[in-house]
Formats: structure tokens, sequence, C-alpha cells
């Protein structure tokens, strides 16, 4: 299989995206084996179909970026996929805890929408940026800055505990725009 999307790739590639989209599988597998052994853990259809789409969605941005990174330079494809998984793995975090517990008290809670907001925003700003270091750093930067706003908004309602996690995940966009931007510089 081949790195990028044209036919250019990387040694270790394909082994790369075995242990992901394996360890995607892995995931799926755990809340299955564990609802055999004990009922703390009740998934039903819903539960899964929703985990299935998140992980694959998430894979398949990963599975894209070790593809759209085959050409670059060394330093410049590892800081490429770092900020990619690392963003990818943003997200998911924040929309998993949005859907589970919700950011500012019940997930019915409609300002929870902010956090819903800030990854709608990732993915426009990644599709606006086609990809590219440059604009991936300059979106993630944006999240960045969006995220402190909801943080900023979880402390001034009395969510202590909640404006830390933001602060948390405002931090993790900022190292994926950190690791864009690494990838954007010209190899020596």
């Amino acid at each position: 299989m081949n790195g990028r999307l044209d036919g250019t790739g990387t040694r270790g590639d394909g082994i790369l995206r075995l242990l992901l989209w394996g360890g995607a599988v892995a995931l799926m597998l755990l809340p299955a084996i564990a609802m055999q052994f004990t009922e703390e853990v009740d998934w039903d259809a819903l539960d899964f179909l929703v985990a299935g789409v998140m992980l694959a969605t998430v894979c398949g941005l990963v599975d894209l970026a070790l593809r759209r990174s085959g050409g670059m330079s060394r330093d410049q494809r590892l800081a490429y996929r770092a900020g990619a998984a690392l963003a990818a793995l943003t997200g998911f975090l924040e929309t998993w805890a949005n859907l589970a517990v919700g950011f500012l008290g019940e997930p019915e809670n409609p300002a929870n929408l902010i956090y819903f907001g800030i990854v709608g925003i990732a993915v426009i700003g990644a599709l606006l940026s086609r990809l590219r270091p440059h604009g991936l750093a300059v979106a993630m930067t944006v999240i960045a800055l969006a995220q402190l706003g909801g943080s900023f908004y979880a402390l001034a309602t009395g969510h202590l505990l909640e404006t830390a996690i933001s602060l948390v995940f405002s931090g993790m966009w900022i190292g994926a725009a950190w690791s864009f931007r690494l990838a954007e510089r010209r190899a020596p």
C-alpha cells in the first residue's frame, strides 16, 4: 500500500496503518468483552455505532495524514503526523466527553454546544487549509483560542473543574498547531 495519495510512500506506513486500524478494532471489542463480565458496562447498539463512527473518523484522519505526509522530509513528516494525530485525538476526546457527560452540567445543557462548535471549527479549518501545514497551524491556533473562550465561559459560570479540563484541551490544540508549524518549515 502506498504512503500518499499520489503514489509515493514511506517505509513502515503499512505497519502504522495496521496498528492504527487494529487498535480501533481492539478498542471497539473492549466494551463488548467487558459486558460479558460486569453489568457496569452496558452499551447498546447506538453506543457502539457512535463509538465506531468516531473511531473510524479519527483513524481515517490519521491515515490520511500518513498518506499526505509521505513526500515530506523526515522531520516534517514526523511533525505533520504528530499534529494530525494530536488534533484528531483532541477532537475525539472533546466530542466523547461532551456526549458522555457534557462539559457544563448535563449533556443536554445548551452551553455544551460551544464545545461541539470548537470541533466543528477544527473540521472547517482543516478543509479550508486543504490539509497544508501552514493552514492547519493557523486553524489549530484559532481553535485553541476558541477553546480558551470556552474555558473563560466555564470559569464565569462557576465550573472550575471544567475550566481546567478545557484549558488542557486548549493546550492540546496549541500542541497540534506547533507541530504543524514545525512541519511547515523547510528542511535545511
